[in-house]
């Protein structure tokens, strides 16, 4: 069973999504809004959205039936945004470890894990926000939106729904370790492919080869092959 709600206005789903399930019953909750005014990212960075253009969503997953390690879990959950958004852009979509999505070289989906205990239950709150209908972004010159990338308006609120009802159908069961992490690599934006990346404050040229089970990305450098936990790295691109 799962539920989907909606607040007019909110400052961050995956905060707001805790008073949702202090009443509610269901191994799938989720909360969305079109106007998020503090939206969080990975590792404490902000997410900012522009009001009526984005969606802002948070779908809580009950950890009771949920048997495989954090990090599959954050690999196979950027696995189902990533194929859902291929489904309707019809194009090619990547995953930019650890899990943002990108479509046509421009980012339009940011995804936050975190683990909460409400209530007595234990849950992945998993947020994620989608650039849909904007098309200026300004100063970031790395973000787009389903709207800049593939020419098309979609509408929000099915788009939500859409969304809400895939991701909860999809969590229900979670493939095996090594399905996950062969499907992620399959996906990893820019593998085998030589980019630029900053690493303790100095720019290198290396080759992103694969995500490993620990979540840790490894790299090919002039030096050799070396292992990476996020924020220990950036790709440049």
């Amino acid at each position: 069973m799962s539920q989907l709600f909606y607040l007019k206005e909110c400052s961050s789903t995956n905060d707001e999504i805790s008073k949702f399930l202090l009443y509610e019953n269901s191994d799938f909750i989720g909360l969305h809004t079109f106007n998020q005014t503090k939206g969080r990212g990975q590792y404490g960075n902000i997410w900012t959205q522009t009001a009526g253009k984005n969606l802002a969503y948070t779908l809580a997953v009950n950890t009771q039936n949920i048997l495989c390690s954090d990090f599959i879990f954050n690999y196979y959950t950027a696995i189902i945004v990533r194929d859902f958004l291929a489904k309707l852009a019809d194009h090619d979509v990547k995953i930019k470890w650890p899990n943002d999505i990108i479509l046509k070289g421009k980012k339009i989906v940011g995804i936050l894990i975190e683990k909460r205990k409400i209530n007595q239950n234990n849950y992945f709150i998993i947020g994620a926000g989608i650039n849909v209908l904007q098309e200026n972004f300004n100063e970031i010159s790395n973000a787009g939106s389903l709207l800049t990338q593939t020419g098309q308006k979609f509408a929000l609120e099915e788009l939500s729904l859409s969304f809400h009802e895939y991701l909860s159908e999809k969590l229900k069961n979670v493939p095996s370790d090594q399905t996950v992490l062969n499907n992620f690599n399959d996906h990893l934006f820019r593998k085998d492919e030589i980019s630029v990346f900053e690493i303790e404050k100095e720019r290198q040229n290396g080759i992103i080869r694969n995500a490993d089970i620990r979540g840790e990305l490894w790299i090919e450098l002039e030096e050799g092959m070396r292992s990476f936990y996020h924020k220990e790295v950036k790709l440049l691109y």
